[in-house]
């Protein structure tokens, strides 16, 4: 069967393009007809299934006409354990035009990528519902913030439903385990209502509790078996009906079964149902719990903001009707509505729900502010520059949103393995009772029915399924507010196993405002002259070295003189035609590959750098003019977050494009281990590559656009978030605070994190290794014990609340560095000198 696609192809702007992108469909196994439309951007395929259709994607991609894609999310309903959400996952994936599905078993969700214009998400949803689990559409941010709303609905329906059967089972536990537990009563209800009453009233409880709070496993249950595809609620369903028909049988057609097993079991199953509502019960709430991060970030906007019209007046209007370029007002002791620049006022801004640093932070003038912060005690007037899903607080509920809907590498083949587990436990079930049947003792048929309800029972997946998901919600929750982004869930995985950090300098270690601290010119240039020339070029660049050379010409109060022709050239340097002479300024290769002799400097320059002074060249014709020292600060906190990280196993490397001998007196004063220096920024990706070599896993963090190739290239990007866009958008982890104490945090919440995920898995996997033979009668040869349904069930429920309990310990991390840089998740320990690469 095939099906017919529209896929929107980016890129195409001639015949030649439809010509490639025709032929590299036509070559894609699977693709049966194609066809190409330069004036709509598209083509139309038809494919014989949904790996032809990526298959046709990847051939596109390739060619460079990349398809375009989007991405929705769904709202799953009904799933209950790991093998639902591996069905769920396969449907979804089914479907040609699907990029990839993941789906979230903690969350309930399925976040979907496919080719856009392929599929509408009513088509996604269609195909969730053919696979027995209806689906409803919702926005990633929405979704993840109704998430702990929906639960707490959930637990308290469950919670009703929990009463309801605890008040129906009760009465039947006492009439039947009543008598075991206590032989007067036995004796007392033969005499009083008779065997064969008490078995009727039973009867009547347990159909109550099976029909009514019970109905749920039947109703979602059978139908999952008829389709072939069971999970958690067909095992109960199974293994209630089985104890359930059973007992119909003892009670109302009792010559059918020999005297020895007319027995009934009307109680394990009703208190089977009540001990998973309990487990239901505990899970919602748990899974609500889990989602709590972002519900706290969604709170922090404020739902209004209080306008400043042109004649002084105020008004308050919702957030929705706010425009780029509006003024608002924030009074002192309340949430800043939005994100803006402050054009009048002074005060201090507490920014710590979202960057994780505990200090106000002082704004004035032109300093740019957050909504979801807090004002101090002064009045602001803000000049409004972003809203609505441009915000930053927006992105970051959408980072954290995908991070928590993202699937670890560790996860799948926790999802190859469950995907066959329910049919696996079933077919285990049934070996069981026919075991029994064989050799076991009499009563046979008795022995037979308890161990095969038992297995069945105790070994439903939920604890497997949300092993991952919960500790990925709650570990990225805790993260984002301590002002750490996995903008990619995998990057918890890949940051655990980190081996070395490398770290840009300029922005990353340093302030990233250096001063100009020393000019010293060569015979025959004038001070004043050569600065202002010098300042004229750097006037037009953005690097930080440039802005210190022009705020030292503006303090001196020199007039800069026009310049035309001007060129930068990436990572060396600038140059420009100034009063009909030509200026270059930049590093000591920029200006030797120009033919300019600097070894009237040269001598000088050692000396600076040596002392840790950025050092840069500028020449005026062809004659070396200047050479000027530039300090750039080391950030307080440095290097405290180094030592910390050294004392977790890292070794730290710095990658930058200064001197060696400036680099390695950073190094010194920071404890750094390697130094690569005199890179440029292309150079830094096969700087990376140099220590990757070595068979380690590299994380880089950096802050600029230079960077942003090496962010994107490591192991793990890790971006400042004071930083530019392009590096923060190219990067795996976004630290919202300035300092390097946020790469500390990040390591300590991967690494915690993980280690929970592996509790989760070794208990969710131990406990059902170790449980089901007991289930299925392994202690009996020995020491006579078959374990109850009863006891089963509560055994399953109390796996899945273990698994979520431990899952949310992790809110309970606390910050790896102190406010002041100190070490709070690691003994001091003595930091050796750093070592020469």
């Amino acid at each position: 069967m095939t099906t017919t696609l529209q896929l929107s192809i980016d890129g195409m702007n001639c015949a030649s393009c439809v010509g490639r992108a025709d032929r590299a469909l036509q070559q894609v196994a699977g693709v049966t007809q194609v066809s190409v439309n330069l004036a709509s951007e598209t083509a139309r395929i038809a494919v014989e299934s949904a790996d032809a259709a990526r298959a046709a994607m990847a051939a596109l991609d390739q060619v460079g006409y990349p398809a375009r894609s989007e991405t929705r999310i769904l709202r799953i309903e009904t799933m209950s354990c790991a093998s639902c959400v591996g069905r769920v996952q396969g449907a979804l994936n089914a479907v040609p035009g699907v990029i990839e599905a993941q789906v979230n078993l903690a969350s309930e969700t399925a976040q979907v990528t496919f080719a856009q214009g392929a599929l509408t998400g009513a088509d996604l949803a269609r195909a969730s519902a053919a696979a027995g689990y209806p689906a409803q559409l919702a926005e990633g941010s929405a979704a993840a913030a109704e998430a702990p709303d929906r639960k707490v609905r959930e637990a308290s329906a469950l919670l009703r439903r929990l009463w309801i059967a605890l008040a129906l089972t009760l009465p039947v536990f006492v009439m039947e385990m009543g008598g075991h537990l206590a032989p007067a009563l036995h004796h007392w209800i033969d005499a009083t209502i008779g065997r064969q009453m008490s078995w009727g009233l039973q009867f009547l409880l347990t159909t109550a509790v099976l029909a009514g709070p019970g109905r749920m496993f039947y109703t979602r249950g059978l139908p999952a078996l008829w389709r072939g595809a069971p999970d958690m609620n067909s095992l109960v369903a199974v293994g209630t009906g089985a104890a359930y028909l059973y007992s119909v049988v003892a009670t109302f057609l009792p010559g059918l079964l020999p005297e020895a097993v007319r027995a009934v079991y009307f109680e394990a199953a009703a208190v089977i149902v009540v001990l998973i509502l309990l487990g239901r019960a505990l899970e919602a709430r748990a899974k609500g719990r889990t989602g709590a991060a972002i519900r706290g970030l969604m709170d922090l906007q404020a739902p209004t903001a209080r306008r400043l019209a042109s004649d002084g007046s105020t008004q308050e209007i919702a957030l929705e009707d706010v425009r780029p370029g509006d003024l608002v007002l924030a009074h002192p002791g309340e949430r800043i509505a939005v994100d803006g620049e402050v054009a009048e006022g002074r005060s201090h801004v507490d920014e710590s729900l979202l960057t994780g640093e505990a200090a106000p932070i002082v704004k004035s003038p032109g300093d740019a502010v957050t909504g979801g912060t807090m004002n101090g005690t002064g009045s602001l007037q803000i000049r409004v520059t972003r809203t609505g899903a441009d915000t930053t607080l927006a992105h970051i509920v959408r980072m954290v949103a995908d991070a928590q809907g993202a699937r670890l590498p560790i996860q799948g083949l926790v999802d190859r393995i469950t995907l066959w587990f329910v049919p696996a436990v079933m077919a285990v079930a049934v070996l069981t009772g026919l075991a029994w049947l064989v050799f076991g003792p009499d009563p046979v048929l008795t022995h037979a029915l308890v161990a095969g309800v038992s297995v069945l029972i105790i070994a439903c997946p939920c604890a497997m399924g949300l092993a991952t998901p919960t500790s990925i919600m709650v570990g990225t929750g805790r993260a984002a507010q301590m002002g750490v982004l996995f903008r990619k869930g995998d990057a918890l995985q890949h940051l655990a196993g980190a081996e070395i950090v490398a770290l840009d300098k300029t922005g990353t270690l340093t302030q990233g405002r250096p001063a100009l601290t020393e000019l010293k010119l060569a015979p025959g240039f004038a001070r004043a002259d050569t600065l202002a020339r010098i300042a004229a070029v750097e006037a037009r660049s953005e690097h930080p070295l440039a802005q210190a050379v022009l705020r030292a010409a503006r303090i001196e109060g020199l007039d800069l003189p026009e310049i035309r022709d001007f060129d930068s050239v990436t990572g060396q340097g600038v140059q420009a035609q100034v009063d009909g002479m030509s200026v270059r300024v930049g590093s000591e290769r920029f200006l030797a590959d120009a033919g300019i002799d600097l070894s009237a400097l040269t001598g000088q320059a050692a000396e600076l750098a040596a002392q840790g002074r950025g050092v840069v060249f500028a020449a005026v014709g062809d004659r070396v003019a200047a050479l000027m020292g530039v300090a750039d600060p080391v950030k307080p906190a440095s290097r405290s977050a180094i030592a910390a990280l050294r004392a977790r196993g890292l070794e730290v490397a710095m990658i930058t494009g200064d001197r060696a001998e400036t680099a390695w007196a950073i190094a010194r004063e920071t404890g750094i281990d390697r130094v690569i220096a005199d890179v440029l920024p292309q150079g830094k990706v096969d700087a990376l590559d140099q220590l990757r070599a070595e068979g380690r896993r590299v994380a880089f963090v950096g802050d600029g656009i230079n960077d942003a190739p090496a962010l994107a290239h490591a192991d793990i990007g890790i971006a400042i978030g004071t930083g530019t866009d392009v590096a923060i958008e190219s990067a795996d982890v976004v630290l919202m605070s300035g300092d390097l104490r946020g790469v500390v945090n990040a390591v300590e919440v991967s690494a915690r994190t993980l280690r929970n995920i592996r509790q989760n898995l070794f208990w969710a996997f131990a406990y059902n290794g170790a449980l089901i033979p007991v289930a299925a009668g392994a202690l009996y040869p020995a020491w006579g014990v078959l374990l109850s349904p009863a006891l089963a069930a509560g055994a399953m429920a109390l796996s899945s609340v273990f698994v979520l309990s431990n899952a949310l310990r992790l809110r309970r991390i606390a910050p790896a560095m102190a406010e002041d840089g100190a070490d709070l998740g690691t003994p001091a320990a003595a930091v050796p000198a750093p070592a020469r690469a």
